[in-house]
């Protein structure tokens, strides 16, 4: 999205297989590597996206499963205490970092574009950059675990264990350089996810009327643009007291303090943990209703729980350090906006049941998982809200408990959800159904798995059994807890692999899917599956929250109907409308860039930056920082297709 078009205003019409054939042309990817080096479609960074993260979620789980191995007994030796420590620090790490908010991204970058009736991202470029240093990102940290020195100190890498005083290889400076590479990629993507809000909703699709999904991705963008740079300043405070000689950190008489780290860690990880839930629970508000033949109930409601959450999310870090010392005042103040932040996720959880109770629930796959997300983010709220009070998290932190609270947390409103959602818009993606018979034993071994393996860990945690630990000793009472933890968490990695089976399966032999196999309202299933690069033939024109579902829920006017098949004609060019952010009155033409290497080239020099920074070689450095700057201009060298010259822009 680079400039404006004031000259000329786009005729109305309707979809025409001659204009969808020029439109063809005009936003294919070129075929080949150099088209898929290049492109910038929204839907294949999202796949791509998507691919990623469950590439990483393999990855971490089996990390988990080799130290639940471990850990299935008393007295085990499976693994020393470091390969434990660099195990269980990457499962944290590949499992909130590199595959959570990830694989929201993947989702919401393949359907925003779609659900908003653009023809795609406001800053289509800067997409295809995200993604890669993404990529990158979690390249850079597995690097480090494959030539064994990956971090060793725990997913929040508490200091001073993290000084250099205490671990002198170069384990945590690649978690910390890795961290803020990741963090750039969650920035720039957060920033395109907002601008696509305020600019690129269908003419009609007023805020009132955007699909709840929408809001979730929004609010914890929003969060990440003012949350990335507390962990990013960390992460770089630290990587400088580690070989700079700073003491920001350093508690051995430098002056430093490890409370610092807490504080900005949190200040980042308590906002991240609503960050990568929801997105996803406004999967569940889209996604269920289809199931259950009606509207969400209390969308109005929802979306504003949804806002009010991450908003307190920013007032409750201290949360996480009851057990550190603070001020009984603060704790009071943090203890109460723990507790009160309950009220809007329960809001959600009252719309949820009510959708269902007042709906003609159609148990599919899609909806079992949909519907167990409730339960289990009831019971991950319930333990959570537990440890808001003061005295309760003195007896539960550093305990199994607190790890049960988070699997819940993550899993069941992650994972679940995620699942759900694969089944849901699988037929978009590709064009093909799920094979639902499977689906169905994919769901019940994920449940019973999941339940399985990680219910038995509040009991683990209540008894006393402290988290972190490589192993325990004999006569604890904690031996058959933890063996049927392990087997439960099997369990549900083979409910994991069923999934990918039926993904795999079917992509290649499904059923057909056609445009709309659920019977669902919203703009995405207006066009075909899988969609076109330009994704509309002709922009829709929205009047209500559900364009699909208007002839069944009320009687309207021909002028107060949407017309998701007839509407503005952009066709001079990579064209997109830009709309005003209240009401989403058309009142621009945006000319839309591209594909280019540019995302690329750019996101391989700052690794190298990064790379540099690692083996503090400043050659490396510097020339990298040269290409990134030179590519930077390039990047925004202003072109004529774009109408950045003073030529008129060519068609």
């Amino acid at each position: 999205m680079t400039i404006s078009d004031y000259t000329r205003a786009p005729s109305v019409g309707t979809e025409q297989p001659e204009l969808a054939a020029r439109l063809q042309k005009i936003w294919e990817t070129a075929p080949g590597i150099g088209g898929w080096l290049s492109t910038v479609d929204h839907k294949e960074i999202g796949l791509r996206y998507i691919v990623t993260a469950f590439a990483f979620l393999i990855l971490g789980g089996v990390e988990a499963l080799v130290f639940r191995l471990q850990l299935s007994w008393s007295d085990r030796h499976l693994l020393n205490p470091e390969q434990y420590d660099q195990l269980f620090t990457m499962h944290g790490m590949t499992m909130i970092f590199l595959y959570a908010g990830p694989v929201l991204s993947g989702f919401s970058n393949y359907l925003w574009p779609l659900l908003l009736g653009a023809r795609d991202m406001a800053l289509p470029r800067l997409n295809a950059l995200s993604y890669w240093i993404y990529l990158f990102a979690g390249i850079f940290l597995y690097a480090a675990f494959a030539i064994g020195f990956g971090p060793n100190d725990g997913w929040f890498n508490y200091v001073p264990l993290a000084a250099r005083a205490y671990n002198g290889g170069p384990n945590i400076d690649f978690y910390a350089l890795g961290m803020i590479l990741l963090g750039i990629s969650t920035t720039v993507g957060a920033v395109n996810f907002v601008v696509t809000f305020m600019r690129m909703r269908a003419p009609g699709m007023s805020i009132n009327r955007v699909p709840i999904l929408i809001w979730g991705t929004l609010t914890a963008s929003m969060a990440n643009i003012f949350a990335i740079p507390a962990v990013s300043l960390a992460f770089f405070l630290l990587w400088m007291d580690r070989n700079v000689g700073t003491h920001f950190f350093d508690t051995a008489g430098g002056g430093g303090s490890a409370m610092l780290w807490q504080h900005l860690f949190w200040m980042f990880g308590h906002p991240w943990v609503y960050a990568i839930v929801l997105p996803a629970m406004g999967m569940v508000s889209d996604g269920l209703p289809v199931f259950c033949r009606r509207p969400l109930v209390g969308y109005s409601a929802v979306a504003l729980a949804t806002v009010a959450t991450m908003v307190l999310g920013f007032g409750v870090w201290v949360h996480h350090m009851f057990a550190t010392g603070l001020p009984n005042i603060s704790l009071s103040f943090f203890s109460a906006a723990s507790i009160i932040i309950a009220v809007p996720s329960a809001v959600g959880v009252f719309a949820w049941l009510a959708t269902i109770w007042t709906g003609r629930p159609v148990f599919t796959t899609p909806f079992l998982f949909f519907a167990s997300f409730i339960l289990l983010f009831t019971i991950g709220g319930v333990s959570g809200f537990m440890t808001g009070s003061v005295p309760v998290d003195w007896q539960l932190t550093d305990t199994y408990f607190v790890v049960a609270h988070i699997h819940y947390v993550l899993i069941g409103i992650n994972v679940f959800p995620v699942a759900g959602a694969i089944y849901f818009w699988f037929p978009k993606f590709t064009g093909r159904m799920l094979d639902e018979r499977l689906g169905r034993w994919n769901f019940w071994t994920m449940f019973v798995g999941f339940n399985l393996g990680f219910f038995p860990m509040h009991i683990s945690g209540l008894l006393g059994m402290p988290r972190r630990v490589y192993t325990y000793a004999e006569g604890m009472g904690w031996d058959w807890l933890n063996l049927i933890t392990t087997l439960g968490s099997f369990v549900f990695a083979a409910g994991v692999l069923m999934l990918i089976w039926n993904v795999l399966k079917s992509v290649r032999s499904g059923a057909i899917a056609g445009d709309n196999p659920w019977d669902a309202p919203t703009l995405e299933w207006a066009t075909s599956s899988p969609p076109p690069p330009y994704n509309f033939v002709v922009i829709p024109t929205v009047q209500s929250r559900h364009p699909l579902w208007e002839d069944r829920l009320a009687s309207r006017p021909d002028e107060a109907r949407s017309h998701p098949h007839a509407g503005l004609v952009l066709e001079h060019g990579r064209e997109a409308i830009g709309t005003d952010p209240l009401d989403a009155q058309p009142d621009i033409i945006l000319k839309m860039p591209g594909d280019s290497y540019a995302p690329l080239v750019f996101a391989i020099a700052v690794t190298a930056i990064f790379i540099g920074l690692l083996l503090l070689a400043w050659w490396l450095v510097a020339l990298a920082a040269v290409v990134t700057a030179a590519t930077t201009v390039g990047w925004l060298w202003p072109e004529r297709n774009l109408g950045e010259t003073r030529e008129p822009a060519r068609d």
